[in-house]
Protein backbone atom coordinates (compact mmCIF):
# COMPACT_ATOMS: atom_id res chain seq x y z
CA UNK A 1 0.00 0.00 0.00
CA UNK A 2 3.01 2.30 0.29
CA UNK A 3 3.13 3.36 -3.38
CA UNK A 4 -0.55 4.37 -3.77
CA UNK A 5 -0.46 6.15 -0.40
CA UNK A 6 2.56 8.19 -1.49
CA UNK A 7 0.89 8.96 -4.82
CA UNK A 8 -2.22 10.23 -3.02
CA UNK A 9 -0.12 12.34 -0.68
CA UNK A 10 1.72 13.96 -3.59
CA UNK A 11 -1.61 14.78 -5.26
CA UNK A 12 -3.01 16.25 -2.02
CA UNK A 13 0.09 18.39 -1.43
CA UNK A 14 0.02 19.61 -5.03
CA UNK A 15 -3.65 20.64 -4.83
CA UNK A 16 -3.08 22.33 -1.48
CA UNK A 17 -0.17 24.37 -2.89
CA UNK A 18 -1.87 25.28 -6.18
CA UNK A 19 -5.07 26.54 -4.59
CA UNK A 20 -3.74 27.57 -1.15
CA UNK A 21 -5.87 25.04 0.68
CA UNK A 22 -5.17 23.50 4.11
CA UNK A 23 -3.82 19.97 4.27
CA UNK A 24 -5.62 17.49 6.54
CA UNK A 25 -4.27 14.06 7.47
CA UNK A 26 -6.99 11.42 8.00
CA UNK A 27 -6.56 8.07 9.73
CA UNK A 28 -8.18 5.28 7.71
CA UNK A 29 -9.84 3.54 10.67
CA UNK A 30 -11.14 6.78 12.14
CA UNK A 31 -12.66 7.48 8.72
CA UNK A 32 -14.57 4.20 8.89
CA UNK A 33 -15.79 4.97 12.42
CA UNK A 34 -16.96 8.49 11.67
CA UNK A 35 -18.77 7.40 8.49
CA UNK A 36 -20.51 4.68 10.49
CA UNK A 37 -21.50 7.14 13.22
CA UNK A 38 -22.83 9.57 10.61
CA UNK A 39 -24.92 7.02 8.70
CA UNK A 40 -26.32 5.09 11.68
CA UNK A 41 -26.56 7.99 14.18
CA UNK A 42 -24.78 5.81 16.75
CA UNK A 43 -23.66 8.04 19.60
CA UNK A 44 -21.08 6.24 21.73
CA UNK A 45 -20.88 2.57 20.74
CA UNK A 46 -18.19 -0.04 21.08
CA UNK A 47 -16.76 -0.35 17.56
CA UNK A 48 -15.88 -3.59 15.79
CA UNK A 49 -13.57 -2.67 12.91
CA UNK A 50 -13.14 -5.63 10.56
CA UNK A 51 -11.50 -5.45 7.14
CA UNK A 52 -8.84 -6.99 4.94
CA UNK A 53 -6.07 -5.20 6.79
CA UNK A 54 -7.45 -4.63 10.29
CA UNK A 55 -9.33 -6.35 13.09
CA UNK A 56 -9.90 -4.19 16.18
CA UNK A 57 -12.40 -3.73 18.99
CA UNK A 58 -12.49 -0.05 19.89
CA UNK A 59 -14.14 2.29 22.38
CA UNK A 60 -13.85 6.05 22.74
CA UNK A 61 -12.34 7.48 25.93
CA UNK A 62 -10.76 10.83 26.77
CA UNK A 63 -10.11 12.12 23.29
CA UNK A 64 -8.99 8.91 21.62
CA UNK A 65 -10.42 5.74 20.12
CA UNK A 66 -8.88 3.15 22.44
CA UNK A 67 -8.11 -0.35 21.15
CA UNK A 68 -9.33 -3.00 23.58
CA UNK A 69 -8.62 -6.03 21.40
CA UNK A 70 -7.19 -6.87 17.99
CA UNK A 71 -5.72 -9.59 15.83
CA UNK A 72 -2.24 -10.70 16.79
CA UNK A 73 -1.42 -11.86 13.26
CA UNK A 74 -3.52 -11.54 10.08
CA UNK A 75 -6.76 -9.58 9.74
CA UNK A 76 -10.11 -11.36 9.48
CA UNK A 77 -10.68 -10.12 5.91
CA UNK A 78 -7.26 -11.37 4.88
CA UNK A 79 -8.10 -14.78 6.34
CA UNK A 80 -11.39 -14.96 4.42
CA UNK A 81 -9.83 -13.80 1.13
CA UNK A 82 -6.98 -16.30 1.33
CA UNK A 83 -9.42 -19.08 2.13
CA UNK A 84 -11.53 -18.09 -0.89
CA UNK A 85 -8.48 -18.54 -3.12
CA UNK A 86 -7.81 -21.95 -1.56
CA UNK A 87 -11.25 -23.23 -2.56
CA UNK A 88 -11.20 -21.53 -5.96
CA UNK A 89 -13.85 -18.87 -5.41
CA UNK A 90 -13.95 -15.87 -7.74
CA UNK A 91 -12.84 -12.33 -6.89
CA UNK A 92 -15.98 -11.05 -8.65
CA UNK A 93 -17.54 -9.12 -6.99
CA UNK A 94 -15.41 -9.92 -3.91
CA UNK A 95 -13.97 -13.08 -2.30
CA UNK A 96 -15.68 -12.41 1.03
CA UNK A 97 -19.06 -11.96 -0.64
CA UNK A 98 -18.69 -15.28 -2.48
CA UNK A 99 -17.70 -17.07 0.74
CA UNK A 100 -20.82 -15.60 2.38
CA UNK A 101 -23.08 -16.87 -0.41
CA UNK A 102 -21.56 -20.37 -0.36
CA UNK A 103 -21.92 -20.48 3.44
CA UNK A 104 -25.69 -20.04 3.12
CA UNK A 105 -25.84 -23.51 1.56
CA UNK A 106 -23.65 -25.12 4.20
CA UNK A 107 -25.08 -27.32 6.95
CA UNK A 108 -22.19 -29.25 8.50
CA UNK A 109 -20.15 -27.46 11.19
CA UNK A 110 -16.54 -28.59 10.91
CA UNK A 111 -14.49 -28.29 14.10
CA UNK A 112 -11.92 -25.52 13.52
CA UNK A 113 -9.39 -23.87 15.88
CA UNK A 114 -11.06 -21.21 18.04
CA UNK A 115 -8.27 -18.88 19.13
CA UNK A 116 -9.20 -16.09 21.53
CA UNK A 117 -6.40 -14.88 23.80
CA UNK A 118 -7.86 -12.48 26.36
CA UNK A 119 -9.16 -9.61 24.25
CA UNK A 120 -7.17 -10.60 21.14
CA UNK A 121 -7.80 -13.08 18.34
CA UNK A 122 -5.61 -15.10 15.99
CA UNK A 123 -6.49 -16.33 12.51
CA UNK A 124 -3.24 -17.63 10.99
CA UNK A 125 -3.37 -21.06 12.66
CA UNK A 126 -7.03 -21.43 11.75
CA UNK A 127 -6.18 -20.66 8.11
CA UNK A 128 -3.41 -23.28 8.08
CA UNK A 129 -5.77 -25.84 9.61
CA UNK A 130 -8.58 -25.24 7.15
CA UNK A 131 -6.09 -25.38 4.26
CA UNK A 132 -5.38 -28.99 5.25
CA UNK A 133 -9.12 -29.66 5.43
CA UNK A 134 -9.50 -28.31 1.89
CA UNK A 135 -6.67 -30.51 0.61
CA UNK A 136 -8.19 -33.59 2.25
CA UNK A 137 -11.15 -33.40 -0.11
CA UNK A 138 -13.46 -34.70 2.64
CA UNK A 139 -15.71 -31.63 2.88
CA UNK A 140 -18.00 -29.67 0.59
CA UNK A 141 -16.94 -26.08 -0.16
CA UNK A 142 -20.27 -24.89 1.22
CA UNK A 143 -19.61 -26.57 4.58
CA UNK A 144 -16.08 -25.19 4.74
CA UNK A 145 -17.37 -21.66 4.09
CA UNK A 146 -20.13 -22.13 6.67
CA UNK A 147 -17.72 -23.44 9.31
CA UNK A 148 -15.17 -20.70 8.72
CA UNK A 149 -17.75 -17.96 9.10
CA UNK A 150 -19.35 -19.45 12.19
CA UNK A 151 -15.99 -19.86 13.92
CA UNK A 152 -14.35 -16.51 13.18
CA UNK A 153 -17.53 -14.49 13.70
CA UNK A 154 -18.11 -16.20 17.06
CA UNK A 155 -14.59 -15.17 18.06
CA UNK A 156 -15.28 -11.56 17.08
CA UNK A 157 -18.62 -11.55 18.87
CA UNK A 158 -16.98 -12.85 22.05
CA UNK A 159 -14.30 -10.16 22.27
CA UNK A 160 -16.80 -7.44 21.34
CA UNK A 161 -19.13 -8.52 24.14
CA UNK A 162 -16.22 -8.57 26.56
CA UNK A 163 -15.31 -4.99 25.58
CA UNK A 164 -18.92 -3.92 26.08
CA UNK A 165 -18.92 -5.38 29.59
CA UNK A 166 -15.61 -3.72 30.44
CA UNK A 167 -16.69 -0.31 29.13
CA UNK A 168 -20.26 -0.48 30.42
CA UNK A 169 -21.70 0.13 26.94
CA UNK A 170 -24.78 -1.44 25.34
CA UNK A 171 -24.43 -0.48 21.67
CA UNK A 172 -22.10 -1.78 18.94
CA UNK A 173 -21.11 -0.24 15.62
CA UNK A 174 -19.68 -2.60 12.97
CA UNK A 175 -17.45 -0.97 10.34
CA UNK A 176 -14.96 -2.08 7.68
CA UNK A 177 -15.38 -4.21 4.58
CA UNK A 178 -16.16 -7.45 6.44
CA UNK A 179 -18.84 -5.53 8.36
CA UNK A 180 -21.29 -5.85 5.46
CA UNK A 181 -21.42 -9.63 5.95
CA UNK A 182 -25.03 -10.37 6.92
CA UNK A 183 -24.14 -13.38 9.08
CA UNK A 184 -21.73 -11.29 11.17
CA UNK A 185 -24.39 -8.60 11.51
CA UNK A 186 -26.95 -11.20 12.58
CA UNK A 187 -24.67 -12.70 15.25
CA UNK A 188 -23.82 -9.25 16.57
CA UNK A 189 -27.49 -8.23 16.69
CA UNK A 190 -28.43 -11.32 18.70
CA UNK A 191 -25.63 -10.76 21.22
CA UNK A 192 -26.41 -7.07 21.65
CA UNK A 193 -30.15 -7.68 22.00
CA UNK A 194 -29.46 -10.01 24.92
CA UNK A 195 -27.60 -7.15 26.60
CA UNK A 196 -30.45 -4.68 26.01
CA UNK A 197 -28.58 -2.68 23.40
CA UNK A 198 -28.52 -2.00 19.67
CA UNK A 199 -26.26 -3.13 16.82
CA UNK A 200 -25.55 -0.46 14.23
CA UNK A 201 -24.55 -1.90 10.85
CA UNK A 202 -24.39 -0.57 7.29
CA UNK A 203 -24.31 -2.06 3.81
CA UNK A 204 -21.47 -2.24 1.29
CA UNK A 205 -21.89 1.41 0.28
CA UNK A 206 -20.45 2.55 3.60
CA UNK A 207 -18.59 -0.52 4.96
CA UNK A 208 -16.20 -0.92 2.04
CA UNK A 209 -13.41 1.66 1.66
CA UNK A 210 -14.77 4.82 0.07
CA UNK A 211 -13.73 8.41 -0.56
CA UNK A 212 -16.72 9.82 1.30
CA UNK A 213 -15.50 8.52 4.66
CA UNK A 214 -12.14 10.26 4.21
CA UNK A 215 -13.78 13.47 2.98
CA UNK A 216 -16.29 13.52 5.86
CA UNK A 217 -13.66 12.89 8.53
CA UNK A 218 -11.37 15.46 6.93
CA UNK A 219 -14.18 18.01 7.10
CA UNK A 220 -14.80 17.26 10.78
CA UNK A 221 -11.10 17.66 11.52
CA UNK A 222 -10.94 20.91 9.53
CA UNK A 223 -13.90 22.39 11.40
CA UNK A 224 -12.20 21.48 14.68
CA UNK A 225 -8.91 23.13 13.85
CA UNK A 226 -6.79 20.24 12.62
CA UNK A 227 -4.08 21.24 10.13
CA UNK A 228 -1.09 19.32 8.80
CA UNK A 229 2.24 21.01 8.10
CA UNK A 230 3.74 20.13 4.73
CA UNK A 231 6.99 18.90 6.29
CA UNK A 232 4.95 16.42 8.35
CA UNK A 233 2.67 15.26 5.54
CA UNK A 234 4.15 11.79 5.18
CA UNK A 235 2.35 8.45 4.81
CA UNK A 236 2.35 6.13 7.79
CA UNK A 237 1.10 2.65 6.94
CA UNK A 238 0.99 1.70 10.62
CA UNK A 239 -0.86 4.83 11.76
CA UNK A 240 -2.77 3.26 14.66
CA UNK A 241 -6.30 4.23 15.57
CA UNK A 242 -5.39 5.26 19.11
CA UNK A 243 -2.71 7.70 17.91
CA UNK A 244 -5.34 10.17 16.68
CA UNK A 245 -6.50 12.99 18.95
CA UNK A 246 -10.26 13.03 18.32
CA UNK A 247 -10.81 16.75 18.94
CA UNK A 248 -14.41 16.82 17.72
CA UNK A 249 -15.55 14.30 20.31
CA UNK A 250 -13.80 16.20 23.04
CA UNK A 251 -15.99 19.16 22.13
CA UNK A 252 -19.10 16.97 21.86
CA UNK A 253 -18.54 15.64 25.35
CA UNK A 254 -17.16 18.83 26.86
CA UNK A 255 -13.91 17.10 27.83
CA UNK A 256 -10.50 18.65 28.31
CA UNK A 257 -7.75 17.73 25.87
CA UNK A 258 -5.19 15.21 27.15
CA UNK A 259 -2.28 14.72 24.75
Amino acid sequence: MGAPLRTGAVAARTIALLWSKPLIGVNHCVGHIEMGRLVTKASDPVVLYVSGGNTQVISYSQGRYRIFGETIDIAVGNCIDRFARLVGLSNDPAPGYNVEQEAKNGSKLIDLPYVVKGMDVSFSGLLSFIENEVKSGEHRVEDLCFSLQETIFAMLTEITERAMAHCGQKDVLVVGGVGCNERLQNMMEKMVKQRGGRAFCTDERFCIDNGAMIAWTGLIQYLNGDRLDFQNSTCTQRYRTDEVLVRWRLQEDGERIHN
